[in-house]
Protein backbone atom coordinates (compact mmCIF):
# COMPACT_ATOMS: atom_id res chain seq x y z
CA UNK A 1 0.00 0.00 0.00
CA UNK A 2 1.38 3.41 -0.82
CA UNK A 3 1.84 6.20 1.37
CA UNK A 4 -1.07 8.23 0.00
CA UNK A 5 -3.70 4.98 0.35
CA UNK A 6 -2.48 4.89 3.96
CA UNK A 7 -3.20 8.20 4.67
CA UNK A 8 -6.75 8.16 2.73
CA UNK A 9 -7.63 4.60 4.62
CA UNK A 10 -6.16 6.23 7.80
CA UNK A 11 -8.68 9.61 7.40
CA UNK A 12 -11.84 7.36 6.27
CA UNK A 13 -11.01 5.31 10.16
CA UNK A 14 -10.82 8.79 11.76
CA UNK A 15 -13.82 9.92 10.63
CA UNK A 16 -15.77 6.56 10.90
CA UNK A 17 -14.75 6.04 14.30
CA UNK A 18 -16.53 9.49 15.01
CA UNK A 19 -19.32 10.22 13.26
CA UNK A 20 -20.13 6.42 11.64
CA UNK A 21 -19.92 7.60 8.24
CA UNK A 22 -19.14 4.68 6.55
CA UNK A 23 -22.11 2.53 6.94
CA UNK A 24 -23.96 5.96 5.42
CA UNK A 25 -21.49 6.33 2.10
CA UNK A 26 -21.89 2.33 1.98
CA UNK A 27 -25.28 2.38 1.81
CA UNK A 28 -25.33 5.72 -0.59
CA UNK A 29 -22.82 3.89 -2.65
CA UNK A 30 -24.73 1.43 -3.86
CA UNK A 31 -27.97 3.15 -4.50
CA UNK A 32 -29.12 2.32 -8.07
CA UNK A 33 -30.30 4.81 -10.40
CA UNK A 34 -31.84 4.44 -13.94
CA UNK A 35 -30.18 5.35 -16.67
CA UNK A 36 -32.06 7.74 -19.44
CA UNK A 37 -31.02 10.51 -21.05
CA UNK A 38 -33.87 12.72 -19.78
CA UNK A 39 -32.88 12.24 -15.75
CA UNK A 40 -29.57 14.84 -17.15
CA UNK A 41 -32.23 17.58 -17.26
CA UNK A 42 -32.34 17.80 -13.40
CA UNK A 43 -28.41 17.35 -13.50
CA UNK A 44 -27.67 20.43 -16.07
CA UNK A 45 -30.16 22.50 -13.75
CA UNK A 46 -27.21 21.80 -10.69
CA UNK A 47 -24.10 22.15 -12.93
CA UNK A 48 -25.52 25.14 -13.62
CA UNK A 49 -26.31 26.29 -10.77
CA UNK A 50 -22.90 25.35 -9.36
CA UNK A 51 -21.43 27.93 -11.90
CA UNK A 52 -23.32 30.39 -10.78
CA UNK A 53 -21.84 30.15 -8.04
CA UNK A 54 -18.28 30.32 -8.97
CA UNK A 55 -18.88 33.27 -11.17
CA UNK A 56 -21.27 35.05 -8.76
CA UNK A 57 -18.34 35.05 -5.95
CA UNK A 58 -16.10 36.32 -8.70
CA UNK A 59 -18.22 39.11 -9.54
CA UNK A 60 -19.13 40.11 -5.97
CA UNK A 61 -15.31 41.17 -5.21
CA UNK A 62 -15.68 43.65 -7.89
CA UNK A 63 -18.95 44.90 -8.38
CA UNK A 64 -19.88 48.45 -6.06
CA UNK A 65 -23.89 47.65 -4.71
CA UNK A 66 -24.26 51.73 -4.29
CA UNK A 67 -26.70 53.87 -6.21
CA UNK A 68 -24.36 57.24 -5.13
CA UNK A 69 -23.39 59.30 -8.50
CA UNK A 70 -20.19 59.53 -9.80
CA UNK A 71 -18.71 61.15 -13.13
CA UNK A 72 -17.54 58.27 -14.93
CA UNK A 73 -13.36 58.29 -16.38
CA UNK A 74 -12.71 55.49 -17.96
CA UNK A 75 -11.82 53.48 -20.97
CA UNK A 76 -15.10 54.19 -22.72
CA UNK A 77 -14.00 57.36 -23.96
CA UNK A 78 -18.27 58.16 -25.42
CA UNK A 79 -19.35 57.87 -21.47
CA UNK A 80 -16.48 60.03 -20.10
CA UNK A 81 -17.63 62.71 -18.06
CA UNK A 82 -21.24 61.03 -17.93
CA UNK A 83 -23.02 60.86 -14.20
CA UNK A 84 -23.85 57.33 -13.53
CA UNK A 85 -24.34 55.18 -10.25
CA UNK A 86 -21.27 53.55 -8.53
CA UNK A 87 -23.19 50.14 -9.42
CA UNK A 88 -22.97 50.72 -13.58
CA UNK A 89 -19.13 51.99 -13.52
CA UNK A 90 -18.34 48.71 -11.28
CA UNK A 91 -19.85 46.75 -14.16
CA UNK A 92 -18.00 48.39 -16.64
CA UNK A 93 -15.00 48.42 -14.88
CA UNK A 94 -15.40 44.65 -14.49
CA UNK A 95 -16.04 44.48 -18.12
CA UNK A 96 -13.16 46.21 -19.25
CA UNK A 97 -10.55 46.58 -16.28
CA UNK A 98 -10.76 43.57 -14.25
CA UNK A 99 -8.52 40.55 -16.27
CA UNK A 100 -11.18 38.10 -16.86
CA UNK A 101 -14.29 39.73 -15.78
CA UNK A 102 -16.30 40.39 -18.88
CA UNK A 103 -15.86 36.37 -19.15
CA UNK A 104 -17.07 35.78 -16.01
CA UNK A 105 -20.01 38.08 -16.49
CA UNK A 106 -21.46 36.60 -19.64
CA UNK A 107 -20.38 33.01 -17.85
CA UNK A 108 -22.95 34.13 -14.71
CA UNK A 109 -25.49 35.51 -17.40
CA UNK A 110 -25.65 32.47 -19.73
CA UNK A 111 -25.66 29.69 -16.79
CA UNK A 112 -28.75 31.87 -15.19
CA UNK A 113 -30.23 31.19 -18.81
CA UNK A 114 -29.43 27.84 -18.79
CA UNK A 115 -30.81 27.34 -14.83
CA UNK A 116 -34.07 28.56 -15.85
CA UNK A 117 -34.11 26.67 -19.23
CA UNK A 118 -33.12 23.62 -17.23
CA UNK A 119 -35.68 23.50 -14.73
CA UNK A 120 -38.91 24.40 -16.81
CA UNK A 121 -37.84 21.39 -18.70
CA UNK A 122 -37.19 18.94 -16.03
CA UNK A 123 -40.57 20.21 -14.97
CA UNK A 124 -42.17 19.81 -18.10
CA UNK A 125 -40.54 15.51 -18.21
CA UNK A 126 -42.17 15.21 -14.45
CA UNK A 127 -45.29 16.58 -15.50
CA UNK A 128 -45.61 14.35 -18.87
CA UNK A 129 -44.41 11.81 -17.06
CA UNK A 130 -46.16 12.06 -13.72
CA UNK A 131 -43.95 11.28 -11.91
CA UNK A 132 -45.30 13.95 -9.26
CA UNK A 133 -47.69 11.22 -7.95
CA UNK A 134 -47.55 9.45 -4.64
CA UNK A 135 -45.14 9.83 -2.85
CA UNK A 136 -42.94 12.95 -4.58
CA UNK A 137 -45.86 15.19 -4.19
CA UNK A 138 -44.14 17.42 -1.69
CA UNK A 139 -40.78 16.97 -4.07
CA UNK A 140 -42.95 18.65 -6.86
CA UNK A 141 -43.82 21.62 -4.91
CA UNK A 142 -39.83 21.83 -3.48
CA UNK A 143 -38.90 21.87 -7.62
CA UNK A 144 -41.95 24.54 -8.26
CA UNK A 145 -40.33 26.48 -5.08
CA UNK A 146 -36.86 26.72 -6.79
CA UNK A 147 -38.27 27.33 -10.30
CA UNK A 148 -39.86 30.67 -8.71
CA UNK A 149 -36.64 31.44 -6.50
CA UNK A 150 -34.69 31.25 -9.84
CA UNK A 151 -37.30 33.47 -11.67
CA UNK A 152 -36.66 36.10 -8.24
CA UNK A 153 -33.26 35.07 -8.80
CA UNK A 154 -32.83 36.39 -12.41
CA UNK A 155 -34.82 39.22 -11.69
CA UNK A 156 -32.32 40.87 -9.10
CA UNK A 157 -29.34 40.24 -10.41
CA UNK A 158 -30.53 41.61 -14.24
CA UNK A 159 -31.62 44.56 -12.01
CA UNK A 160 -28.10 44.92 -10.31
CA UNK A 161 -26.16 46.65 -13.46
CA UNK A 162 -28.15 49.84 -13.34
CA UNK A 163 -28.30 50.24 -17.25
CA UNK A 164 -31.27 51.72 -19.10
CA UNK A 165 -32.53 48.35 -19.79
CA UNK A 166 -32.31 47.20 -15.91
CA UNK A 167 -33.57 50.14 -15.21
CA UNK A 168 -36.96 50.31 -17.16
CA UNK A 169 -37.25 46.71 -16.00
CA UNK A 170 -37.63 48.17 -12.15
CA UNK A 171 -39.93 50.85 -13.29
CA UNK A 172 -42.26 48.14 -15.27
CA UNK A 173 -41.93 46.37 -11.52
CA UNK A 174 -42.53 49.51 -9.72
CA UNK A 175 -45.75 49.39 -11.49
CA UNK A 176 -47.36 46.29 -11.33
CA UNK A 177 -46.78 46.85 -7.42
CA UNK A 178 -48.49 50.14 -7.49
CA UNK A 179 -50.99 48.69 -9.69
CA UNK A 180 -52.30 46.39 -6.23
CA UNK A 181 -55.01 47.45 -4.74
CA UNK A 182 -55.21 49.55 -1.62
CA UNK A 183 -51.48 48.41 -0.38
CA UNK A 184 -49.94 48.65 -3.56
CA UNK A 185 -48.66 52.46 -3.09
CA UNK A 186 -47.41 51.30 0.18
CA UNK A 187 -45.67 48.16 -0.55
CA UNK A 188 -43.83 49.98 -3.70
CA UNK A 189 -42.63 52.87 -1.19
CA UNK A 190 -41.27 50.34 1.01
CA UNK A 191 -39.51 48.23 -1.51
CA UNK A 192 -37.57 51.21 -3.02
CA UNK A 193 -37.56 53.20 0.17
CA UNK A 194 -39.06 56.01 -1.52
CA UNK A 195 -40.63 57.01 -4.67
CA UNK A 196 -38.97 55.26 -7.52
CA UNK A 197 -36.17 54.83 -8.09
CA UNK A 198 -35.24 55.60 -4.42
CA UNK A 199 -31.28 55.03 -3.22
CA UNK A 200 -31.70 51.67 -1.56
CA UNK A 201 -33.18 49.28 -4.65
CA UNK A 202 -29.22 48.36 -5.52
CA UNK A 203 -28.27 47.90 -2.51
CA UNK A 204 -31.44 45.70 -1.47
CA UNK A 205 -31.08 43.68 -4.34
CA UNK A 206 -27.80 42.91 -4.61
CA UNK A 207 -28.59 41.13 -1.02
CA UNK A 208 -31.10 39.18 -1.92
CA UNK A 209 -28.88 38.06 -4.93
CA UNK A 210 -26.22 37.08 -3.44
CA UNK A 211 -27.28 35.94 0.18
CA UNK A 212 -31.07 35.14 0.13
CA UNK A 213 -32.00 33.93 -2.62
CA UNK A 214 -29.01 31.33 -3.11
CA UNK A 215 -28.94 29.95 0.41
CA UNK A 216 -32.72 29.66 0.04
CA UNK A 217 -32.11 27.54 -3.39
CA UNK A 218 -28.98 25.78 -1.83
CA UNK A 219 -31.41 24.90 1.17
CA UNK A 220 -33.91 23.38 -1.41
CA UNK A 221 -31.73 21.93 -3.69
CA UNK A 222 -30.39 19.62 -0.41
CA UNK A 223 -33.64 19.10 0.78
CA UNK A 224 -34.96 17.79 -3.00
CA UNK A 225 -32.01 15.27 -3.47
CA UNK A 226 -32.74 14.27 -0.09
CA UNK A 227 -36.29 13.02 -1.17
CA UNK A 228 -35.33 11.14 -3.84
CA UNK A 229 -33.01 9.06 -2.08
CA UNK A 230 -35.82 8.61 0.03
CA UNK A 231 -38.49 8.11 -2.57
CA UNK A 232 -36.08 5.95 -4.89
CA UNK A 233 -35.68 7.19 -8.39
CA UNK A 234 -38.52 6.83 -11.09
CA UNK A 235 -37.87 4.70 -13.84
CA UNK A 236 -39.86 4.61 -17.35
CA UNK A 237 -42.10 1.30 -18.53
CA UNK A 238 -39.82 -1.52 -19.37
CA UNK A 239 -39.09 -4.98 -18.97
CA UNK A 240 -38.53 -6.14 -15.74
CA UNK A 241 -38.80 -2.53 -14.02
CA UNK A 242 -42.10 -2.53 -11.19
CA UNK A 243 -42.97 -0.02 -8.53
CA UNK A 244 -41.06 -2.42 -6.07
CA UNK A 245 -37.67 -2.45 -7.96
CA UNK A 246 -35.16 0.25 -9.91
CA UNK A 247 -33.35 -1.22 -12.68
CA UNK A 248 -30.20 0.60 -13.50
CA UNK A 249 -26.68 1.02 -12.12
CA UNK A 250 -25.33 1.88 -8.57
CA UNK A 251 -24.54 5.27 -7.62
CA UNK A 252 -20.27 4.34 -7.09
CA UNK A 253 -18.71 3.93 -9.38
CA UNK A 254 -21.28 4.19 -12.96
CA UNK A 255 -22.92 7.38 -11.44
CA UNK A 256 -19.89 9.23 -9.57
CA UNK A 257 -17.63 9.08 -13.04
CA UNK A 258 -20.71 9.76 -14.81
CA UNK A 259 -22.02 13.27 -13.02
CA UNK A 260 -18.24 14.19 -12.80
CA UNK A 261 -17.94 14.11 -16.20
CA UNK A 262 -21.23 15.68 -17.13
CA UNK A 263 -20.62 18.50 -15.05
CA UNK A 264 -16.95 19.56 -16.53
CA UNK A 265 -19.01 19.19 -20.05
CA UNK A 266 -21.56 22.02 -18.77
CA UNK A 267 -18.67 23.74 -17.33
CA UNK A 268 -16.80 23.31 -20.53
CA UNK A 269 -20.14 24.60 -22.93
CA UNK A 270 -21.30 27.70 -20.65
CA UNK A 271 -16.92 28.74 -20.44
CA UNK A 272 -17.50 28.19 -24.52
CA UNK A 273 -20.59 30.49 -24.56
CA UNK A 274 -19.32 33.08 -22.21
CA UNK A 275 -15.92 33.59 -24.14
CA UNK A 276 -17.78 33.21 -27.86
CA UNK A 277 -20.92 34.77 -27.41
CA UNK A 278 -21.83 38.45 -25.80
CA UNK A 279 -24.92 39.12 -24.05
CA UNK A 280 -25.83 41.89 -21.70
CA UNK A 281 -23.52 44.52 -23.11
CA UNK A 282 -24.74 47.57 -20.64
CA UNK A 283 -22.74 49.51 -22.15
CA UNK A 284 -24.69 49.95 -25.47
CA UNK A 285 -27.63 50.95 -23.72
CA UNK A 286 -26.13 53.44 -20.99
CA UNK A 287 -26.81 54.18 -17.08
CA UNK A 288 -30.37 54.19 -16.01
CA UNK A 289 -32.28 57.41 -17.03
CA UNK A 290 -36.04 57.21 -16.59
CA UNK A 291 -36.22 59.71 -19.58
CA UNK A 292 -35.52 57.12 -22.70
CA UNK A 293 -37.54 53.73 -23.42
CA UNK A 294 -35.38 51.81 -26.10
CA UNK A 295 -37.03 50.11 -29.05
CA UNK A 296 -36.60 46.54 -29.48
CA UNK A 297 -36.01 45.80 -25.29
CA UNK A 298 -36.94 42.39 -24.45
CA UNK A 299 -35.97 40.65 -20.59
CA UNK A 300 -34.40 37.40 -20.08
CA UNK A 301 -36.41 34.82 -22.23
CA UNK A 302 -37.96 33.48 -18.88
CA UNK A 303 -39.14 36.75 -17.95
CA UNK A 304 -40.81 37.19 -21.60
CA UNK A 305 -43.98 35.71 -21.08
CA UNK A 306 -44.82 38.36 -18.03
CA UNK A 307 -43.45 41.18 -20.30
CA UNK A 308 -45.67 39.32 -23.56
CA UNK A 309 -49.12 40.00 -20.86
CA UNK A 310 -48.40 43.16 -20.13
CA UNK A 311 -47.95 44.41 -23.96
CA UNK A 312 -51.49 42.40 -24.90
CA UNK A 313 -53.45 43.61 -22.34
CA UNK A 314 -55.75 46.74 -23.54
CA UNK A 315 -54.96 49.80 -21.78
CA UNK A 316 -59.13 50.96 -21.56
CA UNK A 317 -59.21 48.57 -18.67
CA UNK A 318 -57.79 51.71 -16.21
CA UNK A 319 -60.57 53.48 -14.13
CA UNK A 320 -61.33 55.67 -11.81
CA UNK A 321 -63.47 54.90 -8.80
CA UNK A 322 -64.26 57.41 -5.75
CA UNK A 323 -60.77 59.47 -6.50
CA UNK A 324 -58.87 56.17 -6.43
CA UNK A 325 -57.00 54.86 -10.20
CA UNK A 326 -57.93 51.02 -10.25
CA UNK A 327 -55.36 49.79 -13.15
CA UNK A 328 -56.88 46.74 -14.19
CA UNK A 329 -54.59 46.95 -17.26
CA UNK A 330 -51.35 46.09 -15.25
CA UNK A 331 -52.55 44.29 -12.66
CA UNK A 332 -54.40 41.67 -14.82
CA UNK A 333 -51.63 40.67 -17.23
CA UNK A 334 -48.80 40.86 -14.48
CA UNK A 335 -50.64 39.64 -11.02
CA UNK A 336 -53.84 37.46 -12.26
CA UNK A 337 -52.38 35.94 -15.31
CA UNK A 338 -49.09 34.63 -13.97
CA UNK A 339 -50.85 33.52 -10.77
CA UNK A 340 -53.20 31.30 -12.55
CA UNK A 341 -50.46 29.64 -14.83
CA UNK A 342 -48.06 29.15 -11.54
CA UNK A 343 -51.23 28.25 -9.46
CA UNK A 344 -51.81 25.34 -12.23
CA UNK A 345 -48.64 24.00 -11.45
CA UNK A 346 -48.43 24.06 -8.14
CA UNK A 347 -52.27 22.58 -7.43
CA UNK A 348 -52.19 20.01 -10.18
CA UNK A 349 -50.90 16.94 -8.49
CA UNK A 350 -53.58 17.47 -5.65
CA UNK A 351 -55.88 17.97 -8.42
CA UNK A 352 -55.31 14.71 -10.19
CA UNK A 353 -54.77 12.78 -6.94
CA UNK A 354 -58.74 14.12 -5.72
CA UNK A 355 -60.04 12.95 -9.15
CA UNK A 356 -58.19 9.24 -8.94
CA UNK A 357 -58.54 8.22 -5.55
CA UNK A 358 -55.70 6.66 -6.33
CA UNK A 359 -53.69 6.31 -3.42
CA UNK A 360 -50.89 4.07 -4.33
CA UNK A 361 -47.26 5.05 -4.47
CA UNK A 362 -45.96 5.04 -8.47
CA UNK A 363 -42.36 4.86 -9.00
CA UNK A 364 -43.08 3.77 -13.07
CA UNK A 365 -43.51 6.30 -14.92
CA UNK A 366 -46.45 7.40 -17.13
CA UNK A 367 -46.40 7.31 -21.37
CA UNK A 368 -47.92 10.37 -21.95
CA UNK A 369 -50.51 9.12 -24.77
CA UNK A 370 -51.56 6.97 -21.32
CA UNK A 371 -52.87 10.06 -19.79
CA UNK A 372 -54.36 12.36 -22.58
CA UNK A 373 -56.11 14.78 -20.54
CA UNK A 374 -52.48 15.16 -18.39
CA UNK A 375 -50.65 16.07 -21.90
CA UNK A 376 -53.23 17.29 -23.24
CA UNK A 377 -53.17 20.66 -20.45
CA UNK A 378 -49.07 20.47 -20.33
CA UNK A 379 -48.95 21.43 -24.08
CA UNK A 380 -52.26 23.65 -23.58
CA UNK A 381 -49.75 25.27 -20.78
CA UNK A 382 -46.73 25.16 -23.11
CA UNK A 383 -48.71 26.55 -25.74
CA UNK A 384 -50.05 29.60 -23.54
CA UNK A 385 -46.13 30.37 -22.34
CA UNK A 386 -44.77 30.16 -25.90
CA UNK A 387 -47.46 32.60 -27.26
CA UNK A 388 -46.95 34.88 -24.02
CA UNK A 389 -42.81 34.99 -24.89
CA UNK A 390 -43.61 36.12 -28.32
CA UNK A 391 -46.06 38.82 -27.39
CA UNK A 392 -42.86 39.76 -25.52
CA UNK A 393 -41.33 40.49 -28.84
CA UNK A 394 -44.06 41.44 -30.60
CA UNK A 395 -41.94 44.87 -31.83
CA UNK A 396 -39.13 42.66 -33.05
CA UNK A 397 -41.60 40.61 -35.46
CA UNK A 398 -43.26 43.59 -36.60
CA UNK A 399 -39.78 45.03 -37.75
CA UNK A 400 -38.00 41.70 -38.82
CA UNK A 401 -40.80 40.66 -41.07
CA UNK A 402 -42.49 43.91 -41.75
CA UNK A 403 -46.10 43.67 -40.23
CA UNK A 404 -48.33 45.72 -38.82
CA UNK A 405 -47.80 45.58 -34.89
CA UNK A 406 -51.82 46.11 -34.12
CA UNK A 407 -52.05 42.88 -36.14
CA UNK A 408 -49.55 41.20 -34.95
CA UNK A 409 -50.56 41.71 -31.43
CA UNK A 410 -54.58 41.10 -32.27
CA UNK A 411 -54.07 37.98 -33.24
CA UNK A 412 -51.85 36.84 -30.01
CA UNK A 413 -55.03 38.51 -28.12
CA UNK A 414 -56.83 36.18 -30.39
CA UNK A 415 -54.46 33.31 -29.88
CA UNK A 416 -54.24 33.94 -26.29
CA UNK A 417 -57.80 32.26 -25.62
CA UNK A 418 -57.88 30.18 -28.86
CA UNK A 419 -54.89 28.86 -29.30
CA UNK A 420 -54.42 26.74 -25.50
CA UNK A 421 -57.89 25.42 -26.66
CA UNK A 422 -56.96 24.37 -29.61
CA UNK A 423 -53.89 22.72 -28.19
CA UNK A 424 -55.62 21.04 -25.90
CA UNK A 425 -57.96 18.57 -28.12
CA UNK A 426 -55.16 18.16 -31.07
CA UNK A 427 -52.86 16.65 -28.33
CA UNK A 428 -55.48 14.90 -26.56
CA UNK A 429 -56.85 13.41 -29.67
CA UNK A 430 -53.54 12.61 -30.62
CA UNK A 431 -53.00 10.92 -27.31
CA UNK A 432 -56.46 9.02 -27.97
CA UNK A 433 -55.28 7.91 -31.54
CA UNK A 434 -51.71 6.38 -30.39
CA UNK A 435 -53.37 4.20 -27.58
CA UNK A 436 -55.75 2.94 -30.05
CA UNK A 437 -52.73 2.32 -32.31
CA UNK A 438 -51.05 0.62 -29.18
CA UNK A 439 -54.20 -1.74 -29.13
CA UNK A 440 -53.78 -2.74 -32.85
CA UNK A 441 -50.49 -3.68 -32.13
CA UNK A 442 -51.21 -5.86 -29.29
CA UNK A 443 -54.18 -7.58 -30.79
CA UNK A 444 -52.56 -8.14 -34.40
CA UNK A 445 -48.88 -6.91 -34.55
CA UNK A 446 -47.25 -5.48 -36.72
CA UNK A 447 -48.25 -4.64 -40.18
CA UNK A 448 -46.01 -6.45 -43.09
CA UNK A 449 -47.31 -5.89 -46.66
CA UNK A 450 -47.62 -9.31 -46.81
CA UNK A 451 -50.48 -10.81 -48.96
CA UNK A 452 -51.49 -14.52 -48.17
CA UNK A 453 -54.69 -15.87 -50.16
CA UNK A 454 -56.76 -18.89 -48.59
CA UNK A 455 -58.09 -21.70 -50.86
CA UNK A 456 -61.59 -19.55 -50.16
CA UNK A 457 -60.55 -17.06 -52.24
CA UNK A 458 -59.84 -14.73 -49.21
CA UNK A 459 -57.10 -12.55 -48.45
CA UNK A 460 -55.37 -11.47 -46.10
CA UNK A 461 -52.11 -8.97 -44.89
CA UNK A 462 -49.72 -11.35 -42.70
CA UNK A 463 -48.97 -9.59 -39.36
CA UNK A 464 -45.49 -9.93 -37.48
CA UNK A 465 -45.98 -10.51 -33.71
CA UNK A 466 -44.89 -7.98 -31.34
CA UNK A 467 -42.37 -9.18 -28.45
CA UNK A 468 -43.60 -9.83 -25.21
CA UNK A 469 -42.15 -6.74 -23.39
CA UNK A 470 -43.57 -4.63 -26.15
CA UNK A 471 -46.98 -5.94 -25.46
CA UNK A 472 -46.20 -5.31 -21.69
CA UNK A 473 -45.57 -1.45 -22.79
CA UNK A 474 -48.87 -1.24 -24.62
CA UNK A 475 -50.89 -2.67 -21.44
CA UNK A 476 -49.73 -2.52 -18.92
CA UNK A 477 -51.11 0.62 -17.06
CA UNK A 478 -53.75 2.61 -15.59
CA UNK A 479 -57.35 3.53 -17.07
CA UNK A 480 -59.01 5.21 -14.30
CA UNK A 481 -62.63 5.75 -14.79
CA UNK A 482 -64.57 8.59 -13.48
CA UNK A 483 -65.85 9.11 -9.80
CA UNK A 484 -68.36 7.01 -8.55
CA UNK A 485 -70.49 9.24 -5.84
CA UNK A 486 -73.13 8.17 -3.24
CA UNK A 487 -77.02 9.52 -3.76
CA UNK A 488 -77.52 12.89 -2.51
CA UNK A 489 -79.75 11.96 0.36
CA UNK A 490 -79.07 8.70 2.04
CA UNK A 491 -82.01 5.77 2.66
CA UNK A 492 -83.63 8.24 5.38
CA UNK A 493 -83.93 11.10 3.07
CA UNK A 494 -81.57 13.08 4.45
CA UNK A 495 -79.14 15.05 2.70
CA UNK A 496 -75.65 14.09 2.69
CA UNK A 497 -73.03 15.96 3.81
CA UNK A 498 -70.45 16.75 1.19
CA UNK A 499 -71.93 16.16 -1.74
CA UNK A 500 -71.70 19.19 -3.50
CA UNK A 501 -67.85 18.75 -2.97
CA UNK A 502 -68.38 15.17 -4.38
CA UNK A 503 -70.35 15.90 -7.45
CA UNK A 504 -67.77 18.91 -8.38
CA UNK A 505 -65.01 16.12 -8.01
CA UNK A 506 -66.93 13.51 -9.93
CA UNK A 507 -67.61 16.05 -13.05
CA UNK A 508 -63.77 17.00 -12.56
CA UNK A 509 -63.30 13.39 -13.09
CA UNK A 510 -65.51 13.13 -16.14
CA UNK A 511 -63.48 16.00 -17.77
CA UNK A 512 -60.19 14.11 -17.13
CA UNK A 513 -61.60 10.25 -17.72
CA UNK A 514 -64.77 10.38 -20.03
CA UNK A 515 -62.82 9.55 -23.06
CA UNK A 516 -60.50 6.35 -22.50
CA UNK A 517 -59.10 4.01 -24.44
CA UNK A 518 -58.73 0.53 -22.08
CA UNK A 519 -56.01 -1.29 -22.07
CA UNK A 520 -56.54 -5.07 -23.96
CA UNK A 521 -57.44 -7.94 -21.64
CA UNK A 522 -56.54 -11.37 -22.19
CA UNK A 523 -59.68 -12.29 -22.86
CA UNK A 524 -59.30 -10.14 -26.05
CA UNK A 525 -55.78 -11.27 -26.78
CA UNK A 526 -57.15 -14.26 -26.98
CA UNK A 527 -60.20 -13.75 -28.72
CA UNK A 528 -58.06 -11.93 -31.23
CA UNK A 529 -56.00 -14.93 -32.10
CA UNK A 530 -58.48 -17.35 -32.45
CA UNK A 531 -58.77 -16.74 -37.07
CA UNK A 532 -60.13 -20.24 -37.93
CA UNK A 533 -57.62 -21.33 -41.09
CA UNK A 534 -55.47 -18.00 -40.55
CA UNK A 535 -53.96 -19.89 -37.54
CA UNK A 536 -52.44 -22.30 -39.90
CA UNK A 537 -50.33 -20.21 -41.27
CA UNK A 538 -46.50 -21.21 -39.66
CA UNK A 539 -43.46 -18.99 -39.59
CA UNK A 540 -41.30 -17.66 -42.27
CA UNK A 541 -39.11 -20.34 -42.40
CA UNK A 542 -42.18 -23.13 -42.77
CA UNK A 543 -43.69 -20.61 -45.57
CA UNK A 544 -44.14 -23.07 -48.17
CA UNK A 545 -45.80 -25.58 -45.95
CA UNK A 546 -48.30 -23.02 -44.19
CA UNK A 547 -48.97 -21.61 -47.87
CA UNK A 548 -49.84 -25.40 -48.62
CA UNK A 549 -52.07 -25.99 -46.15
CA UNK A 550 -53.82 -22.60 -46.12
CA UNK A 551 -54.49 -23.82 -49.99
CA UNK A 552 -52.51 -20.80 -51.24
CA UNK A 553 -50.46 -20.35 -54.52
CA UNK A 554 -46.88 -21.32 -53.98
CA UNK A 555 -45.39 -17.88 -55.41
CA UNK A 556 -46.84 -16.55 -52.56
CA UNK A 557 -45.26 -14.06 -50.14
CA UNK A 558 -44.33 -16.21 -46.90
CA UNK A 559 -46.02 -16.07 -43.78
CA UNK A 560 -44.54 -14.58 -40.67
CA UNK A 561 -44.29 -16.83 -37.38
CA UNK A 562 -47.64 -17.01 -35.70
CA UNK A 563 -48.42 -14.67 -32.81
CA UNK A 564 -47.76 -16.16 -29.58
CA UNK A 565 -51.04 -16.55 -27.06
CA UNK A 566 -49.02 -15.46 -24.27
CA UNK A 567 -49.93 -12.33 -22.89
CA UNK A 568 -46.92 -11.55 -20.93
CA UNK A 569 -46.93 -8.89 -18.10
CA UNK A 570 -50.69 -7.93 -18.32
CA UNK A 571 -53.03 -5.75 -15.93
Amino acid sequence: MSSTERAAAGTADYLDQRTGVASAVKGFARKIFPDHWSFLLGEIALYSFVVLLISGVFLTMFFVPSMGLMEYEGPIASMNGQLMSEAFASTLDLSFEVPGGLLMRQIHHWSALLFMAAIVTHMMRVFFTGAFRKPRELNWMVGFILMILGLAAGFTGYSLPDDVLSGNGLRITDGVVKSIPLVGSYMSYMIFGGEFPGEHIIPRLFTLHILVVPALILALIGLHLLFVVLHKHTQYPGGGRTDKNVVGFPLFPVYVAKAGGFFFIVFGVLALMGGTMAINNVWNYGPYDPSPVSAGAQPDWYMLFLEGSLRLMPGQTEFVIAGYTLSLNVLIPAVVVPGLLFTFLAVYPFLEAAVTKDKREHHVLDRPRNVPVRTGLGVAFLAEFILLALAGSNDLIATHFDLSLNAITWVFRVGFFVLPVIAFWVTKRICLGLQRKDRELVLHGHETGRIVRFANGEYIEVHKPISDEERWLRVNYDAHRPLEIEPREDSRGVRRKGFRKDQALQALSRFFYEDRVEPVTPAELAAAHSHGDHDSLGSAEDSESALAIAGAPRDAAPAPDQQSDDHGHMS
